[in-house]
């Protein structure tokens, strides 16, 4: 695909790939902007029903790697093909059209939600990287990758804020992105809701266990 188209990228292993015709079918059913998938290493089952359907604009090999699947997503980010980029976690529920969120990027920065649950309870500032949005490739971006291969037992989350321990730094390398793009589920835990939410994110295993209850009910 073009080298200056828009995309949407997302990817999965093995571990996780259960969640993609899910997450896929709600991602198609609101969204029209193209979306990359990028194999982390899914099942030759999934890799065949992949390959099978046209759904994706694209499709990338990462490079195997000995970390955890989280960990490719910067490696993702900078493999994208797209001009201006958006990574979406496979655990999030997509409830509408999300093209809206490069209104809120600026150059060379990662458009990113506050992850207010951690920010309130940690006192400090945090970003969720379940959505993370982006204009060419920011300068950053790179480094988070290396910082990644670097720090293996650590999640991709956490070595991004590491790296932003200061309020400089973080206003120099993230803007935030409107909660509605990316809407986490210990905010609902919180007693927060928004009914004009677009994506509805179920992190950790009890999202996953949600995750599993809606399947079920679809």
């Amino acid at each position: 695909m073009s080298n200056t188209s828009r995309c949407f990228i997302t990817g999965c292993d093995s571990n996780t790939e259960w969640m993609l015709p899910w997450f896929i079918k709600h991602y198609t059913k609101h969204n029209k902007t193209p979306i990359v998938f990028m194999d982390f290493g899914v099942s030759r089952e999934m890799k065949g029903w992949l390959q099978a359907d046209n759904i994706f604009a694209d499709y990338i090999t990462m490079e195997k790697q000995k970390v955890g699947g989280w960990f490719y997503k910067p490696q993702a980010l900078l493999a994208s093909p797209c001009e201006e980029t958006c990574w979406i976690d496979t655990d999030i529920h997509v409830l509408g059209d999300l093209s809206g969120v490069w209104d809120h990027v600026e150059d060379n920065k990662l458009g990113m939600v506050e992850d207010k649950p951690w920010s309130a309870r940690r006192g400090e500032v945090w970003h969720n990287s379940g959505v993370v949005a982006m204009k060419g490739k920011p300068n950053i971006l790179r480094k988070w990758a290396d910082e990644c291969r670097k720090n293996p037992k650590v999640g991709d989350q956490e070595v991004l804020h590491s790296m932003m321990l200061t309020p400089i730094s973080r206003m120099t390398h993230i803007n935030s992105v409107p909660n509605i793009y990316n809407w986490l589920r210990i905010q609902l835990l919180d007693g927060q809701d928004n009914p004009n939410k677009l994506a509805m994110h179920w992190t950790g295993a009890k999202g996953k266990e949600q995750i599993k209850k809606i399947m079920y009910n679809e």
